[in-house]
């Protein structure tokens, strides 16, 4: 007998949690079971400094409650955390560096003046985006308190839940639509979750801008995503003339697709392609998973497909 790899996702939201059972491939997983619950009043606040979930007890119990009507063996799971609780950006530094641990140090010491916490107690990942022939290095770095996500990981584990994979909903949304990207060296990115907006924007294959704002009330105040979408775009082109991308392409959880591509079309001046879950995700036989809900589950999907 041929036993089919699954995995778990869990994204970690302002309504609660969603979590997502899958298996297949990367590049297309398959849906076998989803479920979603609100945590009782008073149980987050998300933050970058304390830890986030003010009534453990109460958490504990929602992940185990909805991990068990999936009925999934998997105990590995990976988690998607609002891009609230940590910081992403772009780095440039002067020097190369012979080790990664190296590499962490530099960044430690390049930020320590300008991050809202002691930078020696977060969590630091990065990754090299480019070298150039000055001698300096591009990176994308990523950064968490170490309060703030050794407390999920705690819980998770009291919850029965091995956490293998942590990441910001913002890229676990690029993950999911990673191989359509991945054809379009110059492209511009743009992710309406919830109520964050993401703004991503590609060179010659590499992510040269980065942006990750969250506009309270979401798709029902587009002027207020216009201008991030507008003056990210502005910042861009001044930063990197030439460098314009020719496609652009949007990832949306609102049921109101057109009003997105609007935005971008407006704010931009080239016309987005809408890309939705349904495309790159396989329903079998998931009673009730339509398009509006797994545009819902996206960044629960894009982290389970991590795990393949």
């Amino acid at each position: 007998m041929i036993f089919t790899k699954k995995a778990l996702g869990i994204e970690i939201c302002n309504d609660g949690a969603r979590i997502v059972l899958v298996s297949g491939k990367h590049d297309m997983p398959t849906l076998n079971a989803f479920s979603a619950a609100s945590f009782p009043a008073d149980t987050m606040k998300f933050s970058l400094r304390e830890p986030n979930i003010l009534n453990p007890k109460a958490f504990v119990a929602v992940i185990r409650e909805l991990h068990l009507k999936l009925t999934a063996h998997a105990g590995q799971v990976s988690l998607s955390l609002p891009d609230s609780t940590g910081r992403t950006m772009l780095l440039d530094i002067e020097t190369r560096f012979k080790s990664r641990d190296e590499g962490a140090d530099i960044i430690r010491w390049k930020l320590k003046k300008n991050y809202p916490f002691d930078i020696n107690e977060a969590h630091l990942d990065y990754q090299v985006i480019q070298e150039k022939e000055t001698g300096e290095v591009s990176l994308l770095v990523s950064l968490i308190s170490k309060p703030v996500v050794r407390q999920y990981e705690d819980l998770l584990v009291e919850a029965g839940l091995e956490p293998n994979r942590i990441d910001f909903t913002t890229f676990n949304l690029f993950a999911l639509f990673s191989q359509r990207l991945d054809l379009s060296e110059n492209a511009l990115l743009v992710t309406c979750h919830d109520d964050v907006v993401g703004i991503l924007i590609f060179y010659n294959g590499r992510l040269e801008f980065c942006r990750i704002k969250e506009v309270s009330g979401g798709i029902s105040e587009p002027n207020r995503i216009f201008r991030e979408i507008n003056s990210s775009f502005l910042i861009f082109n001044e930063k990197f003339p030439g460098h314009s991308p020719a496609e652009a392409f949007c990832v949306y959880s609102e049921v109101d697709a057109e009003a997105v591509r609007a935005l971008v079309a407006e704010a931009t001046g080239i016309e987005p392609v809408l890309l939705d879950t349904e495309r790159v995700v396989v329903r079998d036989n998931c009673p009730g998973s339509d398009g509006k809900t797994l545009r819902r589950y996206a960044a629960a999907l894009g982290a389970a497909a991590r795990n393949f």
